[in-house]
This record gives structure tokens, sequence and C-alpha cells, in this order.
């Protein structure tokens, strides 16, 4: 199968647009001043631990450019799709450690790709495989809330974006009424989403309402 226009078309931009930089870690400039009304996270690595993260991200970058342009010869649309759509989720998660490492905004809780196999239409009743136990007391729900985050920010595909979207919609129906305005385990959770509309592509919106830290 001969690749068509618009596939080329995507590789090329592919190769050209890879993210760079090399900013300190947490260290926001005045040139970074119209930033200050965002909400950050300061994450619990340190700088050579995110500069390993950039460079290994970088080379799984280039790994899914190279296994798209094969597909893109003799792979069906399903597999360029899906690949394509990978790619870019990748391509996004790398600019946000490189925000991070650059001005301290956008930074993942976590560096490392966690395990994460949840098909939310296989089975609606099943429970998303989060390593937290179900309690949804106060306590119980705030570390769901930040495990949620955690997963939310380190996704690296599409179906991980997906499916983590699913999970959360899922549990975060589940608390009790005396939970639902613990504002600890709301900020986790918007947090997640902005990471999910991130990898997704799409802006954040401002927050109506931002949560002190």
């Amino acid at each position: 199968m001969r690749p068509e226009p618009v596939i080329l078309a995507f590789l090329a931009a592919c190769g050209s647009a890879t993210p760079r930089g090399t900013g300190p870690l947490a260290d926001v400039s005045e040139a970074h001043g119209e930033l200050a009304g965002e909400d950050r996270f300061v994450p619990s690595y340190g700088k050579p631990e995110l500069e390993q993260a950039v460079a290994s991200e970088r080379a799984a970058v280039a790994a899914a450019e190279a296994a798209l342009a094969k597909l893109a010869e003799s792979g069906t649309s399903d597999e360029i799709r899906v690949a394509t759509a990978d790619l870019a989720v990748r391509r996004r998660f790398v600019t946000a450690l490189e925000a991070c490492k650059d001005d301290g905004r956008w930074c993942p809780p976590r560096l490392d790709e966690p395990a994460w196999a949840y098909d939310p239409d296989a089975d609606t009743a099943a429970a998303p495989p989060i390593d937290a136990p179900l309690r949804f007391d106060p306590a119980g729900w705030r570390t769901i809330a930040n495990e949620l985050h955690g997963r939310a920010c380190a996704c690296r595909t599409i179906a991980c974006v997906d499916s983590v979207t699913v999970a959360i919609d899922v549990l975060e129906a589940r608390p009790a009424p005396d939970v639902d305005g613990d504002e600890t385990a709301a900020q986790a959770v918007t947090r997640a989403r902005e990471c999910l509309f991130r990898l997704r592509g799409r802006a954040v919106r401002a927050r109506a309402a931002r949560v002190d830290e």
C-alpha cells in the first residue's frame, strides 16, 4: 500500500517539530511573567531525573516517528491512525517535560509510565485498576485523586488518555457528599483533567476559581 499524501505531509511535520529546551527546573524568570496566574505543581523529582526523562522521551519520539514511517508504507489505516494519535500524545508529553524543565510549569507528578490496562467498553461494571484502595472517606478520596493526577499526566498513548478520562468520570461519581467539597482532592482531579486536555492537544481554560495550595 502506497502512503497517501496526507500521511506523508504529517510525517514531514513530525520530523521538524521535536521540542527543544535547556532551562533550569522550577526557575521562573521575568520573561514568563504571563504565567504568574497559572497553578503550578512542584514535583518531588529533581533536575537530573527530569533531564534524563527528556532525553529518554525524545528517543521514544524518534522511534515512534520511524515506526509510523514504516506503517505509512505497509500498515493498515487503523494501525496508522492509532500510531499517529500515539505519536501526537507522546510529543505533547515531551512538550510538558520541556515546559517543566524550562520554567517550572506543566510538571507531571511522576516521570515513569505506570502500567495501565483498562477497557471501560469491555465491562462497564469493572472498577478502574488503580493502586489506591477504593475508599471514599476524605483521606481515601484524596489518595485516589492524587493517583489519578499522576496517571493522567503520565499518559503516552491515546488509549491511556481516553481510558484515564473515563476512569476519572467513574471514580469522581463515587465519593459520598461529605467529601465532595474537599479542595485538596478537587484540585488533584482538576490537574488530572488539565493534563488530559493538554495531551489531547486542547487548550486548558483558565480556572474560574483558583484553589490556593
